[in-house]
């Protein structure tokens, strides 16, 4: 059966033709053993890495001459979806002829633009880039194999996204040089956060160390302590009904919408009566069951952490 069968109209659009065509018919599927690499007179390194994110795996099989390291031929085995299909395979085409020392090189940013039909298009969905993040942690486990050393010797400084190859540091020196105070402005200047989503804030489909609004919130709460004081702290209730559309609307976009953005939905504020806030979902919010109990309970959560527990969200009828 064709993956196309297996994936959504719409969806399936937004993968590239290299894509497609890996996932139905990849070129280096396969595997290499002992008695292959003997015949050969080349070492086999023979590794299997798998995500918690999706639950896929991959098994890279590479043949390598030891003199000069070269990686003169390679094969692998996926267990998983179409995506994870295609990324291994032009991940395990973009290792031959390399040396081990080059193919470490190689990231999940590469593995993804070699699978573009056009330069300026992704060549999958933002929510499908980690599967080629997995295709770049089995060649660092492979070359640690070959090498004998930990696979921590080739990790890089913190990275927040994976998906970006972003850094903690990148994330940071933006937050402070931009004066930026959301998690929206965080994804538009440096794009952490724009692609599967799950380093944005805890309950995505992969848990992270650090999220962006953790970074967020450790380096503005010395800013935020300074100007908060009796003096400067204002009850909900007792706000007027701009004030409280103000707080309402910052809470949202620093907690609430960049979630919902990450599956093209979003949320607007109708109305306000006394302590309850009518609301509205947008884009694919607005036509997704879950959108019922589940978000609604979600938002009203985040807007009684932050401002009041009295608050009551409910959803806005003509």
């Amino acid at each position: 059966m064709g993956k196309e069968s297996l994936i959504g109209k719409g969806l399936w659009d937004s993968y590239s033709e290299k894509v497609r065509k890996r996932m139905n018919n990849p070129t280096h599927f396969g595997s290499f053993t002992e008695k292959d690499a003997s015949l050969r007179n080349l070492k086999l390194v023979d590794v299997l890495h798998g995500s918690e994110a999706c639950g896929d795996a991959v098994e890279l099989f590479l043949l390598v001459e030891e003199n000069t390291g070269k990686i003169t031929d390679a094969k692998f085995k996926s267990y998983g979806c179409g995506t994870a299909i295609a990324a291994a395979d032009i991940m395990t085409e973009l290792c031959i002829g390399k040396t081990v020392d080059e193919a470490i090189k190689i990231t999940n940013l590469d593995v993804e633009a070699a699978l573009r039909d056009n330069p300026d298009v992704p060549a999958v969905p933002g929510q499908k880039m980690h599967c080629s993040v997995m295709a770049y942690d089995v060649i660092k486990k492979a070359v640690a194999s070959y090498k004998g050393v930990d696979i921590k010797t080739y990790e890089e400084a913190e990275i927040v996204c994976h998906c970006g190859r972003i850094t903690r540091k990148t994330i940071e020196d933006a937050i402070r040089a931009k004066g930026l105070t959301t998690v929206e402005q965080i994804m538009e200047e440096t794009g952490a956060g724009s692609y599967c989503g799950s380093c944005i804030k805890p309950g995505g489909h992969e848990p992270k160390n650090v999220y962006l609004t953790d970074i967020l919130e450790e380096i503005l709460k010395p800013v935020k302590s300074e100007k908060s004081g009796p003096a400067a702290e204002k009850k909900f209730e007792s706000m007027t009904v701009p004030q409280k559309l103000k707080a309402l609307e910052k809470v949202l976009d620093e907690a609430v919408r960049p979630s919902l953005a990450a599956d093209s939905g979003g949320v607007e504020i109708m109305d306000i009566d006394g302590d309850t806030v009518f609301i509205q979902y947008l884009g694919a919010c607005a036509g997704c069951a879950s959108s019922g109990r589940g978000t609604l309970d979600f938002i009203q959560a985040t807007l009684r952490d932050r401002l009041s527990a009295s608050i009551i969200v409910s959803p806005y009828r003509d």
